[in-house]
């Protein structure tokens, strides 16, 4: 790192969890922690107290830097980092890192700002783009390309708000963000197919395949949806498998959105469960990926604490 200190604190501070790293100079995992203090659970004022209390003991001698990533610079979180708009690489993004002032003694912390883009019209003469946003992912996406050695490719993030990126000569010039987490939670949990679909149940793989083929169709997702119900009220899948066969349809619906190449490889960047899911799905479409977990948040707050 360019800088006099010898360790980094990297933390990514979401909506409902904060973790963070003690790294050391060449940018490896000493040590992790998690907790549940995401930015919903502190108080006005208290993002410094919480900091504090759960990271005080790795600071420094010397004093400590510390770079945030995620949902600590929206409006609701420790402070305000304005969006970096794309094209935007390692330098554009430290350029706009945004400094705490009323850090605890003896730290230097930053609030590492997300990304923007614009989307066009998505019918001609429509009047005005679309724009996009992203926290904690372009870290994610910065800290995989450090860890594969590329600089170019298509980068995608699964989860509530999924993200598809898509990297050109080191820089992210571009991405779109799907709601499909938090789509397939409310079909689950709050519609009329919670009746009849087990939450709970094992992931079942040949009807998560069955929801992801059957998604490739033209109906799209308000019709497709309806045959969780269906196979169900006509005896012909159980409550168990319906739910891998839903999750098959959002992620399959995500994918029919996307402009795939067979044999170009995508890398996923994810918890172990959702990059499986999205391994599957790919395959259906003969497109290779290669999976990354934590270590990329922690990796891409390296490289940014390394051009500083």
């Amino acid at each position: 790192m360019n800088n006099t200190l010898t360790s980094l604190v990297a933390v990514d501070w979401g909506t409902s969890s904060l973790r963070g790293a003690r790294l050391d100079a060449a940018g490896q995992v000493l040590e992790e922690r998690s907790f549940d203090r995401g930015i919903m659970t502190v108080p006005p004022g208290g993002f410094a107290t919480v900091f504090e209390a759960c990271f005080a003991d790795w600071r420094g001698a010397e004093g400590s830097l510390c770079l945030v990533s995620g949902m600590a610079g929206s409006r609701q979180g420790w402070i305000e980092a304005p969006y970096c708009a794309c094209p935007a690489g390692f330098d554009e993004v430290a350029a706009k890192l945004v400094w705490i002032t009323d850090a605890p003694a003896g730290w230097r912390i930053a609030v590492v700002p997300g990304l923007s883009c614009e989307h066009p019209a998505s019918t001609p003469g429509a009047s005005g783009g679309v724009p996009d946003v992203m926290r904690g992912e372009e870290v994610q996406i910065f800290g995989a390309m450090r860890l594969t050695g590329l600089r170019d490719g298509l980068f995608v993030l699964p989860g509530t708000h999924s993200k598809w990126a898509t990297v050109q000569d080191g820089r992210i010039t571009g991405f779109r963000s799907f709601m499909t987490g938090e789509v397939f939670a409310l079909l689950r949990q709050h519609s009329i197919l919670s009746k009849t679909v087990a939450a709970d149940a094992p992931f079942d793989e040949a009807a998560f395949a069955q929801g992801v083929a059957q998604a490739q169709g033209n109906a799209g997702l308000l019709h497709h949806a309806f045959s969780a119900r269906t196979l169900s009220l006509l005896g012909r899948m159980d409550a168990g498998p319906l739910a891998s066969y839903l999750s098959g349809l959002v992620i399959g619906e995500e994918l029919r959105a996307q402009t795939l190449v067979p044999g170009a490889e995508v890398v996923l960047i994810g918890s172990t469960a959702l990059t499986h899911r999205y391994t599957l799905a790919l395959a259906t479409h003969a497109v290779p990926t290669r999976t990354l977990g934590a270590e990329a948040t922690w990796a891409g707050l390296a490289a940014l604490a390394a051009v500083l």
